[in-house]
């Protein structure tokens, strides 16, 4: 059996002020498109990128081999999430995914990795408007299976094209691989003959934030455990929580459910049901509560073992600009000791650290360059402590295997702080990350982390305390800070709801 497969995909933050272009999805191929479409990631590039990773690619690869599929991927490209995506970048990769598909010829099947939380200029839905454009090409009969993220905004106009849909179950993500070899499952037995799926979906008047979507913590962790029980029941195929990406102001933002069963979609209804009223009468679980950053850098300071600062709101897997220094200049000012910031992008004082050298100190304003919302830059005389090309590869669950590029990267040494400071924008989810630059971050008694809740993959383990931080930004986890316009209402928290779906 012949399969397809391709992925497009971003995370869209309406709320940040820097657009997303094609050169930011060019840059995230595993082989840079010249312009003419000629490559963007053809197959043998993203075997080469993927192949025995434990990502979302190298799940479809293994997940086909095992189906006994003959998969061909045709390109690959997951832009670092950021605001709007630009219109004509969205249109060139639509319609190169069209003419890829067209030139590849008939297909037993198609499968696809998308995000489900990406917006462009002219649509809030894009994997919407994408899924539609496919199932119109490759016919009513062609089965198509979708894989998406846990944060996907899940709409109709996804679920009604696809005839079945896997999320993540896991955040952090840690089941990306396995979630990949699912798909390729889902599909080999539709192709098979034994599964003939029937989904259902449920949209629930509700939205929640980041830390409290944390399947390693209630009430995630609970309602993790009963999905799997639900999919443990015969006939049910797949059960996917679709926790929603509440930094991007369109309608369908917020929780929404899943279910596929075979052949009986009677019973993917009643499932998806039961499992939206258990995610309904956790509701007031899902409330955040943030330090202050003081309060935070005094327990690390009178505490032993490693204290873990996440600087959610300025986190690059969310939109953030990834250069806010709230959390810097408190610590600098606190003259604390034994600390890390990770990371900090400024491609200038990258670039002056380096012709500074090694050994030596250089003044810089560094960080705060994007906008207003994350900090002012901060006036320091730091030490060059190391200069590196920022390769490293990934060592922990999240994307083992996978090479990543921060580009030109300094450590700088402020008083009692170690800064990375990067030329590119990339969640520090990885503790390899920090050792890839001589830190090793159990040595230290403080690591504050652009990120939301995926550092957790390598550093719940490595830490004695973790604080969500009370810090500004495009994505702090703070409903009072976004004035919501085209979110759909009522919904909760935001206002009082009575949901029938609950009884």
């Amino acid at each position: 059996m012949r399969v397809l497969s391709a992925c497009i995909a971003h995370e869209t933050n309406t709320f940040s002020a820097v657009p997303t272009t094609l050169a930011d999805f060019r840059h995230a191929s595993p082989q840079p498109d010249p312009g003419d479409g000629t490559s963007f990631g053809g197959d043998a590039a993203i075997r080469q990128a993927f192949a025995g990773t434990h990502s979302m690619a190298g799940g479809f690869l293994d997940g086909a081999n095992e189906q006994g599929l003959d998969l061909e991927m045709l390109l690959w490209t997951f832009a670092t999430p950021g605001g709007i995506v630009l219109q004509e970048a969205y249109e060139y990769l639509r319609d190169l995914l069209l003419r890829r598909l067209r030139q590849a010829g008939p297909a037993d099947g198609i499968l696809l990795h998308l995000h489900g939380a990406m917006v462009s200029e002219e649509h809030e839905d894009v994997e919407g408007d994408l899924l539609t454009a496919v199932r119109q090409q490759i016919g009513p009969r062609t089965p198509l299976v979708v894989t998406t993220d846990l944060h996907a905004n899940m709409t109709a106009a996804m679920a009604t094209p696809a005839d079945t849909i896997v999320g993540y179950d896991e955040y952090p993500h840690n089941d990306m691989y396995e979630r990949g070899v699912e798909g390729a499952r889902l599909l080999g037995d539709m192709l098979a003959g034994r599964l003939s799926p029937a989904m259902a979906y449920r949209q629930l008047p509700l939205i929640t934030m980041p830390p409290k979507q944390c399947t390693i913590i209630e009430p995630m962790r609970s309602l993790l455990a009963f999905a799997h029980e639900l999919e443990a029941r015969p006939g049910i195929a797949n059960v996917t929580l679709a926790m929603g990406f509440p930094f991007a102001d369109i309608h369908d933002a917020g929780v929404s459910v899943l279910v596929t069963a075979d052949s009986d979609r009677a019973l993917a209804e009643a499932t998806a049901d039961e499992m939206a009223a258990a995610i309904w009468a956790r509701r007031d679980d899902f409330t955040v509560r943030l330090t202050p950053v003081p309060e935070a850098i005094e327990y690390a300071r009178t505490h032993e073992g490693l204290t873990v600062l996440a600087d959610g709101s300025d986190n690059p897997g969310g939109g953030g600009p990834c250069d806010g220094t709230v959390v810097l200049q408190h610590l600098i000012e606190a003259d604390m000791q034994d600390a890390v910031v990770a990371i900090i992008v400024d491609p200038d004082s990258a670039e002056r650290a380096a012709q500074a050298g090694v050994g030596n100190n250089v003044s810089l304003m560094l960080g705060g360059k994007t906008d207003d919302r994350h900090g002012a830059p901060v006036p320091v005389t730091a030490y060059v402590r190391l200069i590196s090309d920022g390769t490293f590869v990934e060592q922990g669950p999240m994307g083992r295997g996978v090479t990543a590029q921060l580009g030109r990267t300094a450590v700088l040494v402020v008083g009692g702080v170690e800064v990375v400071v990067t030329e590119r924008r990339l969640q520090p989810l990885d503790a390899e990350l920090l050792r890839s630059v001589g830190i090793e971050p159990t040595r230290r008694r403080l690591v504050a982390l652009k990120s939301a809740v995926h550092f957790r993959s390598t550093y719940q383990d490595l830490a004695a305390r973790i604080f969500d931080l009370d810090t500004p930004g495009v994505h702090r986890p703070d409903f009072a800070a976004y004035e919501y316009r085209r979110l759909r209402r009522p919904l909760y928290p935001l206002d009082d709801v009575s949901w029938p779906g609950a009884s």
